[in-house]
């Protein structure tokens, strides 16, 4: 039997993972990180928590595809059934990031558990789609942030003005490129910046969900009552009602999505095995859990009109929702807060997106790896060549954005598919070919393991399919068609084209850097 000896490794018993530092547990594996590191874990892990918690306010019942697909305010039951299921899934992925910490996590799972004849063309593929997944949240992100900075010039012009689609795909270039800078000559103190929106963000949270309903009562409005939020259906879409109620899970799926984000800056932090786990929990339960309330508090207080609300002059239904509760000022406040919280959940995301791809690289899976894997020795060791790789990337498939809106929606699920499908292969080939080879790390969920990973596997294929549907209904028009299983259909095409084609001659999965004829400073650093 064929095995890899860069990663064919015994990661050993329960008491020695918790002594070793995640710098450690890498080099056991064959790998030596070249990245400098500027932070600890905690601060990753619970910036990987508020990069989710800093959705659901600022998604609301607007942003998020929710209101569109079942126009519903019982929705908040709907967004607590389905985060149910994402917390599952991310007890699965906690499971392997305690056991193995590395900045290619998924698709260095993948091959590790995979049967010898599949190892490498799945982790191949989990690793492409992993990177188009998290390509694809830096799109969804960013180009939501632009919608918002928008809306507040729209709202400081009473409506008066609308941004054209040009002018949204502007604004979005602009923030992917200030995203890019602040990436490569920042780092340093990323912490303190991104400390910074943490207290924002629980500050808007709880700022929303209190100023929203009190707002509304000042102002002699309408409370909606609690069998309107928890049990008001208004299904307008052309979908029957049993599969209208699935589709409304598409607004959690959309957006409790970057609990895997500190899994990719594991190998910058220490004590990984504990903190990472600990990171992916506490977002997907957070996020879960504040987004039931945020969603529960708005629904008491939006206008009943909810076609009114969708099809705004503001660009924004959130704006508008805080505009009906809050007047013009009040509006004008909370959305440049949410704008800017937004800004940094893209800010995380680059960064992550560059640290999954730099580790790709690093293994010769992506195309000019040999110029992307380098290290810059100059900019404070950081994968400077990767960082604006993402950025061109996203700047390129942003260009969608101008086509039409079902063309822009497409960017919110390239991805979901993309990371749900790189999410559910890890856990699976564990099942299948792996559990021999599993030794558990700190974090474990014991005799539950199992169920809980078979429990993941079949919400992430319902997923997979679920968002490649048509919001509207059936029968859609060009204007109203899910462009996702074409875009992820066609990027997943050419991955497998490109390695049955060539990368399969050169890419063997992970590779060691520790022992190999140069260090991997030499290997890997480079003058940008």
């Amino acid at each position: 039997m064929h095995t890899n000896p860069q990663i064919d490794i015994d990661l050993a018993s329960h008491s020695r993972l918790q002594t070793r530092t995640a710098k450690a547990l890498l080099n056991d594996s064959g790998i030596c990180s070249s990245i400098q590191y500027h932070g600890s874990i905690a601060f990753y892990c619970f910036d990987t928590v508020l990069l989710d918690t800093r959705r659901p306010c600022r998604d609301g019942l607007g942003e998020s595809m929710n209101l569109s697909i079942w126009k519903t305010l019982a929705d908040s039951l709907r967004w607590l059934a389905a985060s149910v299921f994402i917390f599952i899934v991310g007890l699965a992925m906690a499971d392997l990031a305690s056991a193995m910490p590395t900045a290619g996590g998924l698709y260095f799972w993948t091959h590790y558990f995979s049967g010898d004849r599949w190892k490498n063309p799945l982790s191949f593929i989990v690793g492409y789609s992993n990177t188009i997944g998290l390509l694809g949240g830096v799109c969804s992100v960013d180009y939501g942030f632009a919608t918002m900075l928008l809306s507040v010039v729209s709202l400081a012009h009473d409506g008066n003005w609308t941004a054209s689609r040009p002018v949204v795909y502007g604004t979005y270039v602009a923030c992917v490129v200030v995203h890019g800078v602040i990436a490569t000559f920042f780092g340093r103190i990323m912490p303190k910046i991104q400390s910074a929106c943490i207290v924002s963000n629980v500050g808007l949270v709880l700022a929303t969900v209190l100023a929203l309903p009190i707002g509304k009562a000042i102002r002699g409005g309408h409370i909606n009552s609690g069998a309107y939020i928890f049990g008001h259906l208004e299904n307008l879409t052309t979908w029957p009602q049993g599969w209208a109620f699935m589709m409304a899970w598409l607004s959690p799926i959309w957006t409790i999505g970057a609990f895997d984000s500190c899994v990719h800056m594991s190998e910058e932090a220490t004590h990984a095995a504990r903190a990472v786990p600990l990171g992916i929990i506490w977002s997907a339960g957070l996020c879960g859990a504040l987004g039931f309330i945020s969603l529960a508090v708005i629904a008491s207080v939006i206008d009943v009109n909810l076609d009114g609300v969708l099809s705004t002059n503001l660009g924004q239904p959130m704006a508008q929702i805080y505009y009906d509760c809050l007047g013009k000022s009040g509006a004008l406040g909370f959305m440049i807060v949410v704008a800017i919280v937004q800004f940094c959940m893209g800010l995380s995301l680059v960064i992550a997106a560059s640290r999954q791809s730099w580790a790709f690289s690093r293994d010769g899976a992506l195309p000019f790896s040999s110029f992307f894997r380098k290290v810059s020795k100059k900019i404070r060791y950081q994968p400077v060549r990767m960082i604006w790789g993402v950025v061109v990337s996203a700047v390129i498939v942003g260009l969608l954005s101008i086509i039409n809106s079902a063309a822009s929606n497409a960017l919110f699920s390239l991805a979901v598919a993309g990371n749900d499908l790189a999410w559910m292969m890890p856990i699976l080939c564990r099942l299948v070919w792996g559990q021999d080879r599993f030794h558990p790390g700190e974090f474990y969920t014991g005799r539950f393991s199992k169920p809980i990973a078979v429990t993941a596997i079949v919400y992430l294929v319902f997923a997979i399919i679920l968002c490649m549907f048509p919001t509207t209904g059936p029968g859609p028009t060009p204007q109203d068609m899910n462009y996702t299983v074409v875009i992820n259909g066609a990027l997943w095409g050419g991955a497998l084209l490109y390695y049955g084609l060539y990368a399969r001659k050169i890419y063997k999965g992970p590779q060691a850097t520790v022992g190999s004829s140069s260090s991997p400073s030499e290997a890997n650093l480079g003058g940008l």
